[in-house]
């Protein structure tokens, strides 16, 4: 077990917990670059394993930092991920609501609030050309992404119908 590896990781999540406007998701491209890109500590198939995961199961979508760590340095990684990622933002959050509340009729408050909405559809939207991007390995891939994609938001079907398609896309050697 390596906690200093998981210490490090807690850092750089607890930077990146007080962006994640919008949630998790949000801070996935940053969190593909530090992970994969600047420190190697997972690949790009890794990160997309691990982000589908993360999405597939019940709960909330920050579980990928939980795997990231548990990944690279076993349990201590996995408790320093979750508290980095969760402590500095939900402390901040705790101490700007009360704020908020005392000056919710203010004409700035209004304004930043319509604001923020863009911010967080782009950042997700970022997030998911970058998950795209590492799972996509194949034309075939890009092809079943492509499609989800479009079921997803023209459709009213459940998602976890699509990720069963890839699963057995995957299981029949497809993609």
């Amino acid at each position: 077990m390596n906690w200093d590896l998981a210490l490090r990781l807690a850092a750089e999540l607890a930077q990146m917990s007080l962006f994640a406007v919008g949630g998790a998701t949000s801070i996935y491209p940053d969190l593909h670059r530090r992970t994969v890109e600047i420190n190697g500590w997972v690949s790009d198939a890794q990160f997309a394993e691990m982000v589908g995961l993360s999405q597939a199961a019940p709960g909330p979508n920050m579980l990928v930092v939980s795997l990231i760590g548990w990944k690279i340095a076993g349990f201590p990684g996995a408790l320093a991920a979750f508290i980095g990622m969760c402590a500095p933002s939900s402390l901040l959050v705790y101490g700007l609501s009360r704020f908020w509340e005392r000056h919710r009729e203010r004409r700035w408050n209004r304004s930043l609030t319509a604001a923020l909405g863009p911010i967080a559809i782009g950042l997700t939207l970022a997030s998911g050309y970058l998950v795209t991007l590492g799972a996509g390995g194949s034309t075939a891939a890009f092809v079943l992404i492509g499609i989800t994609a479009l079921a997803t938001l023209l459709t009213k079907m459940h998602p976890i119908w699509f990720i069963g398609l890839g699963a057995l896309a995957g299981l029949l050697g497809w993609v």
